[in-house]
């Protein structure tokens, strides 16, 4: 079987976004690789996936990261009961765990309010934010990775 290969230039194009499939009846979707698979190629040049960067503006970005990044505090019972709500039972300890580190850690920090704001979104209706909050505790375990 032949290998899925794509021209240097059309790769490079695809690589500089995010592509998302439509998003289910929660509100959650999945993530196309159109670099990588001839599916998700196809679905790119069908129209089927989108653009997670079209149609925005610095400006709208901008507003969006000021709503993510402001200072929220919760008790570490409700963190737990968070992180229950929105992951699977075998990536909870892990996540709550890391989240509590990024609490203590000067440079992680802004990962855990990222969190506690998009999950607060995500309950009040504003979005599909349960895809940001899985996104943040992978951010925050990068950011605790990373040496001083």
């Amino acid at each position: 079987m032949k290998a899925f290969r794509l021209p240097r230039k059309v790769k490079k194009k695809l690589k500089k976004t995010i592509w998302l499939y439509p998003a289910d009846e929660k509100g959650n979707s999945l993530m196309a690789w159109p670099t990588r698979s001839q599916k998700d190629y196809n679905a790119v040049i069908q129209g089927v996936v989108r653009d997670i960067m079209a149609g925005s503006t610095k400006a709208s970005r901008k507003k969006e990261k000021a709503k993510l990044d402001k200072a929220t505090e919760v008790s570490d019972e409700e963190l737990r009961t968070f992180v229950d709500d929105i992951f699977a039972k075998e990536y909870r300890n892990s996540s709550y765990l890391t989240l509590i580190k990024a609490k203590n850690n000067p440079k992680a920090i802004v990962a855990y309010y990222n969190f506690i704001n998009a999950y607060n979104l995500m309950k009040q209706g504003e979005g599909s934010y349960s895809n940001t909050c899985c996104l943040l505790v992978d951010y925050a375990r990068d950011l605790l990775r990373r040496k001083k």
